[in-house]
């Protein structure tokens, strides 16, 4: 004869609510995958689009070794040098004035002053700084240094343009990981009597490398396409210019411009130039976050 205790538990109820449980998780699966492929479907085709249009151009012998310079705009030929070398040489001026400056915010708020009222003030100021549009910082530099410090239009006025928009990336992914930090290795560092910036300088930033340059990436990425500060404060050329303090400059987006302008949509030879110029500007962002994450994963203390 079977006992009570051999016989299967059934709760009133149970076996329902387990159903709607699992009714209930597959149905939030099946949002999450929708949503997951809605964000993703526009960036594949943009991809598509921009790959499919553009391989011809980039493809040619001379795209990659020749500028635009005695190029009309109807006539077929030249190529991307220019632009790449340009884009490549503001990205880097940038790149040189607001990583410091943003690691370096990042760490007092963090690490000394986060509480404080200039503190509070750096918050706030990063925050209005993040959503300020390229057309406005471009604005205010040619207000401060050219119309009344009297400075040239310059690749380099165009760079401390892009500083104000990189800076607030840098800082708030600087931020974020630097907190993400496990405090025990504060901790042990200062038990071993080593001071507080040596800390910070050879533990804190190592342990939160990866996602530091990732950040800086990030904020690379957000400044190479952009078009106003370009425009108005340097102007762009067709030909070749190393120096970033005078001339106008030669950029990815600046060709894109100059190319819509010149008749893209229309005539073949501005279009093929403007798609080619598209994914170029695409591979040089990708090559440049591929190396960075090459060189982040290489420092990344290792795990004993």
């Amino acid at each position: 004869m079977t006992s009570m205790l051999d016989r299967p538990l059934k709760v009133r109820g149970f076996s329902g609510l387990g159903r709607r449980r699992r009714v209930a998780n597959t149905m939030a699966t099946a949002l999450v995958t929708l949503s997951m492929a809605i964000a993703v479907t526009p960036l594949l085709l943009v991809l598509y689009s921009v790959i499919a249009k553009g391989y011809k151009a980039i493809g040619s012998t001379v795209w990659w070794t020749h500028s635009q310079a005695g190029m009309t705009a109807f006539v077929a030929g030249g190529g991307v040098y220019h632009a790449v070398v340009g884009t490549l040489l503001l990205g880097l001026v940038s790149a040189v004035i607001s990583v410091p400056i943003g690691i370096l915010v990042a760490i007092y708020l963090v690490e000394y002053g986060g509480g404080t009222p200039l503190g509070r003030l750096a918050t706030f100021m990063v925050d209005i700084l993040s959503g300020v549009p390229s057309i406005v910082a471009a604005l205010f530099i040619y207000a401060r240094w050219v119309a009344t410090l009297g400075r040239p239009r310059s690749g380099f006025a165009v760079s401390l343009a892009l500083v104000m928009l990189m800076v607030p990336v840098i800082v708030r992914a600087t931020e974020e990981m630097l907190r993400i930090v496990p405090i025990d290795l504060r901790e042990a560092s200062y038990a071993l009597g080593i001071p507080k910036w040596k800390t910070i300088a050879r533990v804190v930033i190592p342990a939160g490398l990866s996602g530091i340059i990732t950040g800086i990436m990030l904020a690379v990425a957000r400044v190479m396409g952009e078009t106003a500060p370009l425009l108005i404060l340097a102007g762009y050329s067709q030909s070749m210019n190393f120096n970033v303090f005078r001339g106008f400059m030669g950029s990815l987006p600046g060709m894109m411009y100059n190319q819509t302008s010149a008749g893209a949509g229309i005539s073949p030879a501005p279009t093929d130039r403007l798609w080619g110029a598209a994914l170029t500007l695409i591979l040089v962002i990708a090559v440049i976050n591929i190396g960075a994450r090459v060189v982040a994963r290489r420092y990344v203390p290792k795990k004993s």
